[in-house]
């Protein structure tokens, strides 16, 4: 699928979850409701349902935002090059629907790989743990266990 195919999802989001998905929008630091966040499950596009982030890779790097050591799989995020603040970074979005989420730098925990998928809480839902097979998501419980 492609983001045109997401058209009735993308008119029934907030403002700032358009702003941050659709225009590749930043919330302030420290303001997400998943950045001091640990409960188990699954973290999805909030667009899509897409899922992207599991609960067991996600960790405190004091940035502001939600950080993850990895994506569920990398063929579930695309990359691209972002010059928008004088620097390079590396933009990361879903890649069925084409949100903007965040960005990914190369300062993560070296033993889990050394990245860190730094996201916006407003380009994500989270399924706890005990709603996964109730929202469809029951085939990826190992990966939060």
């Amino acid at each position: 699928m492609s983001k045109k195919d997401y058209q009735e999802q993308i008119k029934a989001l907030d403002p700032e979850q358009y702003r941050i998905t659709q225009e590749a929008g930043t919330e302030c630091a420290f303001t997400g409701e998943y950045d001091n966040f640990y409960e188990k499950g699954l973290y999805v596009d909030v667009v899509s349902g897409e899922p992207l982030f599991s609960s067991s890779h996600k960790y405190d790097a004091g940035c502001g935002w939600p950080a993850f050591t990895r994506p569920i799989a990398a063929d579930t995020l695309t990359e691209h090059d972002d010059h928008s603040l004088m620097r390079k970074r590396i933009e990361v979005r879903s890649k069925d629907s084409e949100s903007h989420l965040g960005h990914v730098f190369p300062d993560g925990p070296q033993d889990q790989g050394g990245l860190r998928y730094c996201i916006n809480s407003k380009a994500l839902r989270f399924i706890p743990y005990e709603e996964m097979e109730a929202e469809g998501y029951g085939q990826y419980k190992d990966l939060v266990e």
